[in-house]
């Protein structure tokens, strides 16, 4: 696995497990056998109610604990100071876990407005050996801008929506030029129409690789981390395997270009989307 730095001095593979749905002793096996084959970076949340299975996938894999970088995320439901601090302890009983190596505020709610008081309950759980590394899920500049200014303190890592149909340049720029690693959820947008686009059938042919490996090595050439699920074990390993060739700058600009100004989900615009 290959490493990005984060700024907190830590740092970050750079292509990590989604474990979204992933539950019970069936999700369970899907996330042992990811582990097995390979991924450090498991992704959870709280909202997602699988902590406990990530927990039992971690203790019944072959990895030791140290090899592992574990995420989760707050809830909406617990931006108040003292409920995020319970929550994420609650989190770590739930995983069998003693810390997270990186703890994302999942969502911003900005029409309840906690989210400052979220991000100083976080940058806190970092002193008190909770998490190691903090960061947020979903912030666009003006949230990220407020965040900093309130608290001095800027997130190691901004988790947004990004595939080819939507690369969330603006958040992007704003990232890089504050030292944030973006990570992306739904990064190869569900596997849908995008996979028939005619520039990634001609690259995946150019390259000998799936449409899916395309995309997913185009997001680490932006310097993105990547979080594709995938049940089936073949899918798994193909995931992986993304790291033997390199895309030209060229090619990144052409997948680039399949940008659409609809092209993120409309009900998860984090302006007004509302986490319970």
């Amino acid at each position: 696995m290959e490493y990005f730095d984060l700024n907190d001095g830590n740092r970050i593979p750079k292509l990590g497990f989604g474990t979204y749905q992933l539950k019970g002793r069936s999700g369970m096996w899907a996330i042992r056998d990811a582990i097995n084959h390979g991924y450090t970076l498991l992704d959870s949340a709280g909202q997602y109610e699988n902590e406990g299975t990530l927990g039992a996938a971690i203790k019944d894999s072959a990895a030791m604990r140290s090899q592992l970088f574990i995420t989760s995320k707050l809830p909406g439901r617990h931006h108040r100071y003292q409920e995020a601090i319970e929550q994420i302890e609650e989190s770590l009983y739930s995983s069998g876990l003693d810390y997270f190596d990186l703890y994302l505020i999942h969502w911003p709610n900005p029409l309840e407005d906690h989210y400052v008081e979220a991000w100083q309950a976080l940058i806190d759980a970092q002193k008190f050996g909770l998490v190691r590394s903090i960061g947020v899920s979903n912030f666009e500049p003006a949230q990220l801008d407020r965040i900093i200014a309130e608290t001095g303190k800027v997130p190691a890592v901004n988790q947004v929506e990004l595939h080819p149909y939507w690369s969330s340049r603006q958040v992007r720029e704003y990232d890089t030029s504050h030292g944030i690693i973006t990570e992306a959820w739904s990064p190869l947008q569900r596997a849908g129409v995008i996979f028939k686009e005619p520039v990634i059938l001609a690259l995946a042919k150019k390259y000998q690789k799936s449409p899916a490996q395309i995309i997913l090595r185009w997001e680490t050439q932006l310097k993105v981390v990547p979080i594709p699920k995938a049940n089936s074990v073949a899918h798994q390993i193909s995931n992986l395997d993304i790291f033997d060739f390199t895309l030209a700058p060229d090619e990144i600009d052409q997948i680039t270009a399949l940008d659409r100004p609809d092209g993120r989900r409309a009900d998860r615009n984090p302006n007004t989307h509302q986490e319970f």
